[in-house]
């Protein structure tokens, strides 16, 4: 089994949540990865913060995750589950929708305490914080 950390389990990993690094440490490394939408907000939030510090966490974070790179496929899942949650008249942030199209695309176990996420259809849903 693959997980797909969402950016927010990864927030609670760098901040040293118990449960996330209890779970973390318990799965062999090969077996985490994160979407390249995770990697780019991760990079956003150091941007915006300007903080060196966690700038040093994220990036040390980054060398050793595997991250998914974006492809047509997740594109593609992207595109068919917008159009379904549109109809249906969900909502779901438009980062959110773009990493739960790319879990799905590789078939990955999407790591998160997001709710919002339990509403793909489709998609396995772990949280790591409890």
């Amino acid at each position: 089994m693959i997980w797909m950390l969402d950016t927010n389990t990864v927030s609670y990993f760098l901040r040293q949540h118990p449960q996330v690094i209890a779970r973390i440490s318990n799965v062999p490394p090969s077996s985490i990865v994160i979407s390249s939408i995770t990697e780019a907000e991760l990079l956003f939030g150091v941007a915006k913060r300007q903080n060196k510090a966690l700038k040093a966490v994220v990036m040390g974070f980054l060398d050793a995750v595997s991250v998914c790179p974006w492809d047509r496929a997740a594109a593609e899942t992207y595109a068919k589950l917008r159009a379904s949650m549109e109809k249906k008249g969900q909502v779901m942030g438009a980062l959110d929708m773009l990493i739960a199209a790319h879990a799905l695309s590789e078939k990955n176990t999407i790591v998160t305490n997001d709710q919002a996420f339990h509403s793909v259809a489709g998609l396995c849903v772990e949280d790591w914080t409890i």
